[in-house]
């Protein structure tokens, strides 16, 4: 190191970075940083300091910032070393900057200048520097400042140059998408460079672009395989590979794009099937990074249009990341197989038990993914098993974030999947009771909903027993000592509505347990409201019926507290229930009919009923309304806020020209007049005017106006008052977002039943499987594979509700409206995103167990491999990247023929009698359990029985 220290920096400097670095605690470290603060500012300030000593103190500086506290007395001069000459001071001064300031940062204005120069030099060092700063300083206004420079860069002889000249158009194109939306076919340009570096800087932006729009890159399909295929065949540069793996990261972001561009197309996805094949077969899974590239792989498949070789290699490297012993390769292996199942469901058959190990595994985040998976292959055979360990786990965590998303699972496969009325009744009484106020009151709302209009399909009787049963488990939920607040409401709801409806239980005694809950719950405003309705419910439908009703001391006494209140609501409700028992059976029964709470309320917004009013109030000589559009002459606070927007967004930079002066036309005065030194009348100009405009008031000593002298006024600005001229409007572009959809099932059962898959690590076969994790796995995976996950229940679809709509308005039910916004939206899948990806299909549902008809007989015979070997002679891409030969290609061993075999015949057999739809889900609640067993019988006598390694394991289903 020297007296000077080490890269030519002081030994003060050394000493400071070691007594930094040997601090014990941040108390410590806060006095060093402070007495530092105090060096700086002293030397700082000097003005004739060394350039060298200049660039040790910014880097100090930066020290500071980096450890907390602030330096912002010295960003000035970190401003002023990027002007400076010296290729050394100039790059520290731009490192600086870049980590003192932001974009929106006063100084900003002083480097624009500088930034715009240093573009334009002959030293692509010092335009490299200026591209870094343009990345990280340039907003929004100051885009059109440096963008001309920017797109010359882009054909700027030396790769480096170019390369961040594409990535900083990308940085303009993230900030402001209609400021470089006329630049966009640079990035297909440089697609085609040379150099592979740009090649891998413009693969970023072209992805976001086709997430945005998808139809309008498809052209590029061939251009993107022949890349990806010639980087696999070691054609790049071996400065590009990473652990013996060719450019990794490139093999990623393509594949990425490719998922996107083969979704729901068949004829594009056939020219990938080869090129994601060749990577399934070389790629090394001994590395992290070889597993990254295999499990973008199988996000591909899971995207693109379905192919059965794929899919089986998918399923084999998902089988190697469950048998690995690193938590992190399960969890991709958990995550990937989610992705597998919505095409091939019987892929998690195979790995059942792995899924069980990774459920009770310590990790909790495997766990929780794990759930996840199950969440997805929920059905009507394993919902109980499913949602009861949700449930557990539910109440072992104290995360109050996760417990809410799974308490609202639960709700959703419980609605969905629910086999009986009982059950549902209970699992929504176990969620309210351990999840407490972290349910959503939508859910309370729609179990109230439910329980209104019933499950079955017009049966009364089903009805009426699902309502005593909810009201018997209600009653006897009260005794516990603390209830949620939003459980409490919907017990109070369900007591009031139904509490005496079948005659179990009389009025009195379910309004003494109201009375308890109010008295128990004193503190909760809306918990007391829910009781007071639901006893004026209980007597009004006591006074209906013509019973006498007799009101308990308890009942008494809270009303007379309520009448008292505080609270403007229970003074009111409770002034209501006083109303209604002293009213007769006739109209108790006109305002509150029985089991009303399904009915429609109709509302006018016209307020058609105040016709007659306004018409006797006119004719009285009341001034009709005016609409806020028509009126004129009143003072509008709305344009008085869009005049203050206007005065603050017009502080911002402007880059355009100024607009050439207006031509005046030429006065028609004598020229003779002109030479006189008299005043003379000034003629009204020709020229238009501005909108500044001043108001003569008329008065009596002005009679000749034509003949009187006038100042000219006309463009001369009012200094008092507001400027009365309207904002410029600015039209933006709007950029459509296309999806495209369709991701189609395959007839995966002829190559995933061909041979026989190791289901277990052969690593752990000396353990010995219990009973009990048999049992688990039988209930889990028993229900039958090929059908997708759908809710095959017995509720009914929801007859409308109590809610406000309109006159015209058709109610629906919330999975109704639920399924209809999945189908409506349509989102590219985030192959970044370890969730679901969207799966969606635009053709019409169909029965599924028809649909297996199609099984027994041949529909669809794959092509030849001479007719495939003439369509991708057709297609053959030209070689686009074959300057990248720099070092000799590494070509692998190309005797693995079986994977290559059957990618080369692209036509797909449909799994379902080759239709590529998806199944739609039904939005009901319970099983009907007779047509389950019909249909279930029909399959077996059709011959179709699933595969499965050990018949006592899957006994829930197969009986």
């Amino acid at each position: 190191m020297g007296s000077q220290g080490g890269f030519y920096q002081s030994k003060e400097f050394l000493d400071l970075v070691k007594s930094i670095g040997e601090a014990r605690s941040k108390a410590e470290e806060d006095r060093i940083v402070l007495g530092e603060i105090d060096t700086l500012k002293r030397r700082i300030s000097d003005p004739d300091i060394p350039k060298r000593k200049m660039k040790e103190y910014i880097i100090r500086l930066v020290y500071v910032e980096m450890l907390g506290h602030d330096a912002s007395f010295g960003y000035i001069h970190a401003v002023k070393m990027t002007h400076d000459d010296s290729l050394l001071v100039k790059r520290t001064g731009y490192l600086a900057v870049t980590l003192f300031l932001n974009e929106d940062h006063d100084l900003i204005i002083l480097i624009v200048n500088t930034i715009q120069k240093d573009l334009k030099s002959d030293n692509y060092l010092v335009a490299c520097a200026a591209l870094n700063a343009v990345c990280k300083l340039i907003n929004e206004e100051t885009i059109p400042a440096v963008l001309p420079q920017v797109v010359e860069l882009l054909a700027h002889p030396k790769e480096a140059v170019r390369k961040k000249a594409t990535m900083a158009l990308h940085r303009f194109y993230q900030k402001s998408p209609s400021s470089v939306s006329h630049l966009v076919s640079n990035f297909r340009k440089r697609l085609c460079d040379n150099d592979p570096g740009v090649m891998g800087a413009t693969l970023c932006p072209l992805f976001e672009l086709i997430t945005i729009d998808v139809n309008s890159y498809k052209d590029l399909v061939m251009s993107f395989v022949s890349i990806l295929k010639q980087v696999t065949e070691r054609r790049l540069p071996k400065a590009y590979d990473y652990h013996q793996m060719p450019a990794p990261f490139i093999q990623i972001k393509l594949l990425k794009i490719l998922a996107l561009l083969g979704s729901g197309d068949k004829q594009a996805s056939e020219n990938m099937y080869t090129v994601v094949g060749d990577i399934f077969r070389k790629c090394d899974s001994s590395s992290n990074i070889g597993n990254a590239v295999l499990y973008e792989c199988i996000c591909c498949v899971s995207s693109i249009y379905p192919n059965p070789k794929l899919l089986e290699s998918a399923a084999d490297a998902i089988s190697r990341f469950l048998k690995s012993d690193s938590h992190n390769l399960k969890y991709m292996g958990i995550d990937a197989l989610g992705r597998l199942i919505k095409i091939s469901p019987e892929i998690a058959e195979q790995h059942q038990l792995a899924v069980i190990d990774c459920l009770e595994d310590p990790d909790d985040t495997l766990k929780r993914k794990t759930f996840e998976l199950l969440y997805k292959m929920t059905k009507s055979t394993n919902v109980e098993v499913i949602v009861d360990r949700m449930i557990d786990y539910m109440i072992s965590i104290n995360d109050n974030h996760y417990k809410t998303e799974i308490a609202s699972r639960c709700v959703e496969l419980a609605e969905q999947f629910a086999p009986s009325n009982q059950w549902f009744i209970q699992t929504m009484n176990k969620v309210f009771a351990h999840a407490g106020d972290l349910v959503n009151t939508k859910v309370a709302h729609n179990l109230m909903r439910l329980i209104a209009e019933g499950f079955g399909e017009d049966d009364d009787t089903a009805d009426s027993q699902l309502r005593s049963s909810a009201v018997e488990s209600y009653l006897h939920i009260l005794g516990e000592p603390k209830l949620p607040s939003v459980f409490l409401q919907v017990i109070c709801w369900v007591l009031g509505e139904y509490g005496t409806a079948d005659g179990r239980y009389s009025a009195s005694y379910i309004t003494g347990k109201l009375c308890d809950v109010a008295e128990a719950y004193s503190d909760d405003e809306t918990v007391k409201a829910y009781a007071v309705t639901a006893l004026m419910k209980i007597y009004a439908i006591e006074i209906a019926a013509g019973r006498k009703v007799d009101m308990l001391p308890e009942c008494q006494s809270l009303m007379e507290e309520f009448l008292a209140s505080h609270s403007t609501d229970l003074q009111q409700r409770a002034y209501e229930l006083q109303a209604v028992i002293g009213l007769d059976a006739h109209a108790v029964e006109s305002i509150m009919p029985s089991d009303a709470s399904c009915e429609d309320i109709e509302v006018d917004k016209a307020l058609s009923f105040l016709n007659g009013y306004i018409e006797d109030s006119i004719e009285k000589g009341a001034q009709p309304y005016i609409p806020e559009s028509e009126r004129s002459g009143m003072l509008n606070i709305s344009n008085f806020r869009n005049q203050d927007h206007h005065e603050a967004s017009s502080h911002g930079l402007r880059f355009e020209a100024y607009e050439l002066p207006k031509q005046t036309l030429q006065s028609r005065i004598p020229p003779a007049s002109l030479a006189s030194t008299e005043l003379v009348p000034v003629s009204e100009p020709m020229y238009v005017r501005e909108s500044y405009q001043t108001t003569i008031v008329p008065s009596a000593s002005s009679d000749a106006g034509s003949t009187e002298l006038k100042l000219r006024l006309d463009g001369v600005q009012k200094k008092w008052g507001r400027q009365t001229h309207s904002p410029a409007t600015s039209t933006s572009s709007s950029t459509s977002q296309k999806t495209v959809n369709g991701i189609t099932q395959v007839d995966g059962s002829n190559t995933s039943n061909s041979r026989t898959r190791e289901t277990y690590d052969s690593r752990k076969q000396h353990v010995e499987i219990t009973p009990e994790k048999q049992k688990l796995a039988a209930s889990l995976f028993g229900g039958s594979s090929k059908s997708e996950k759908k809710p095959a229940t017995g509720h009914k679809i929801p007859k409308p509700s109590s809610h406000v709509v309109e006159k015209s308005h058709a109610r629906k039910s919330s999975m109704e409206i639920a399924s209809e916004k999945k189908a409506s939206f349509q989102q590219p899948p985030d192959l970044l995103d370890f969730g679901e990806p969207t799966v969606k299909s635009a053709a019409p549902s169909v029965d599924p167990f028809k649909e297996l008809e199609g099984l027994l007989e041949p529909t669809t015979q794959f092509a030849s491999a001479e007719n495939h070997g003439s369509t991708a002679a057709a297609t053959k891409s030209p070689d686009m990247m074959g300057l990248y030969t720099e070092t000799p290609a590494g070509i692998y061993d190309k005797d693995d023929s079986d994977i290559l075999s059957g990618l080369s015949n692209p036509p797909v057999t449909n799994m379902f009698g080759g239709t590529t739809s998806t199944q739609v889900a039904q939005s009901s609640k319970g099983p009907n359990l007779k047509d389950a067993l019909e249909k279930d019988a029909l399959v077996r006598q059709m011959g179709v029985t699933p595969s499965s390694p050990n018949p006592n394991l899957f006994k829930d289903l197969f009986g």
